[in-house]
């Protein structure tokens, strides 16, 4: 038998639930963090033009979880290669770049951010939205915006920071 539903007049939308509901404290310390994000198979017509233009801005604004965050000093840009496994004649196998010429347009890299976080019991927050590593995250510029998912995040003492 199914269960007896409210009438939908009666029913109440919008309450209940956590939404609207604050993850951060006001008592919690505010701490220097550094978060690093991988961007993989980024496809741009000057790979490494794009490069230097993250490097050389030095800051860029996030997203969080599509909740526009604000501004954070890019600390570092590494690109990553991209290989390919080739068998050698002895049984070992050697990384050798991609010969692929599609990969000329294409980016990996990782990106480091610095930021002010709130620290609170299960981690810090940044604008309302705990960062962990699996956190999805956009980068957006002048001229770019793209995904980077969380795949490192430090909490620095004040004195540390980079």
């Amino acid at each position: 038998m199914m269960p007896k539903m409210k009438h939908p007049s009666r029913m109440r939308i919008g309450h209940g639930g956590s939404s609207g509901s604050s993850i951060v404290q006001t008592g919690s310390a505010t701490k220097p963090i550094e978060v690093d994000v991988i961007v993989r198979g980024l496809t741009v017509a000057d790979p490494q033009a794009m490069l230097k233009s993250l490097t050389d801005e030095k800051k860029t604004n996030i997203i969080i979880r599509n909740q526009p965050y604000g501004e954070v000093k890019i600390l570092n840009v590494k690109s990553l290669p991209r290989t390919v496994a080739v068998p050698q004649p002895d049984g070992s196998v050697k990384p050798l770049p991609d010969p692929r010429p599609e990969l000329n347009y294409t980016l990996d890299m990782v990106v480091t951010l610095s930021g002010d976080a709130q620290i609170v019991n299960d981690g810090p927050v940044l604008g309302n939205n705990k960062i962990k590593i699996g956190t999805p995250m956009e980068l957006e510029g002048q001229t770019y915006r793209f995904n980077a998912p969380v795949i490192g995040v430090r909490i620095l003492d004040k004195g540390k920071a980079s």
